[in-house]
């Protein structure tokens, strides 16, 4: 039998054909998107294909704002106070007692001893000892052993100035020797209670001794550290180490005024050593005070004294000095050996 054409039936099985064909390149499609071949659909877009109709993401609560953590500022510690050393003059000050101020009851100069002494024996009086140690360029008066000093050149500590000393009636007081310690203020902080001999090692001693400008020394006066400090800044730091190793040394007190203003001028040199003793003599033990003779009968004042050779008579060195004599020696007119002291030759000196 003869096969017929049927058009209809053709028409089918070409469209199951393509529709066969269609699930293969499918199913190709999609192994090519899950596995990433290059060249295909990104996996989203192929789900956004295969997966119907997108969804809308859930809103996510807004995170909190995470808060500032706090640093704590970090606060620089007090620089602690630097330790004294030992050998400084503040560590001295720091062994010195604080006290009031004793009355002046008593006091004067000679409670010191009269006039300068030759505490090294070395031949020369205290004040030509610090003459010669603190002066440059000096000479000294003949035959008297480079006792005497006639002139010399001092930098001066308490102004900072130079001073060309002359000795001689009218210029000697130029230069004059400065109790570091005054003797009226040493007085009044512990020295009354020194036997006589310790005060005067005490105005002889060479560690309290400085040859000064005269003005400026009488301008201190019996001042203490509160009320007088030297012009000269750069010279305040040595001058209240002096100051401490002289009151240390005799066991004199300060008062807290006192104290104070020393610690305050220490404070900007704290190194600053304690002086040498420049050869002063060690303190002596204190002796006992034999008892005072009874006091003698009054005597009828003495006749007037005769004129000595040459026709002229001084009571005393103040006289000399009034009549311009000064300095005397042995053969002027007037000339007696009460004005003569240290025997050299030579009456009021200075």
């Amino acid at each position: 039998m003869t096969a017929q054409h049927h058009p209809s039936r053709t028409r089918t099985l070409t469209s199951l054909a393509a529709a066969a064909l269609a699930v293969v390149v499918l199913s190709a499609c999609g192994s090519e998107a899950a596995t990433g071949t290059v060249g295909s659909a990104p996996p989203a877009a192929v789900a956004a294909q295969t997966s119907g109709p997108a969804q809308t993401p859930r809103p996510q609560a807004p995170t909190a704002a995470a808060s500032p953590v706090k640093v704590p500022k970090t606060t620089k510690p007090s620089p602690a106070p630097a330790a004294t050393k030992a050998g400084t003059a503040l560590a001295q000050l720091a062994t010195i007692a604080i006290k009031g101020r004793a009355p002046k009851t008593g006091y004067s100069r000679d409670q010191f001893g009269h006039g300068w002494q030759d505490p090294d024996r070395n031949g020369c009086d205290a004040r030509n000892d610090i003459l010669a140690r603190d002066l440059t360029d000096e000479t000294f008066r003949p035959g008297t052993n480079n006792c005497i000093v006639i002139s010399g050149t001092l930098a001066e500590p308490y102004t900072g100035t130079v001073i060309n000393f002359v000795r001689g009636y009218a210029t000697s007081t130029q230069v004059q020797i400065d109790h570091v310690v005054a003797l009226a203020d040493a007085w009044q902080k512990g020295a009354q209670r020194l036997a006589p001999n310790q005060r005067q090692a005490f105005a002889n001693d060479p560690l309290n001794l400085m040859a000064a400008d005269g003005p400026a020394n009488q301008a201190k006066s019996a001042s203490d550290a509160a009320s007088w400090l030297p012009p000269n800044k750069a010279f305040r730091c040595e001058y209240v180490a002096l100051q401490t190793a002289v009151k240390a040394k005799y066991k004199l007190w300060m008062t807290q005024s006192e104290h104070d203003a020393i610690a305050r001028v220490l404070a900007s040199c704290p190194d600053q050593p304690v002086p040498d003793d420049d050869g002063g003599v060690s303190v002596p033990v204190a002796v006992k005070q034999a008892p005072k003779p009874k006091a003698a009968p009054e005597k009828a004042p003495a006749a007037p004294r005769p004129a000595t050779e040459g026709g002229v008579f001084y009571q005393n060195c103040t006289a000399v000095r009034a009549a311009g004599a000064a300095p005397i020696r042995a053969g002027d007119p007037g000339w007696e050996t009460k004005f003569d002291r240290d025997g050299d030759g030579v009456g009021c000196e200075g």
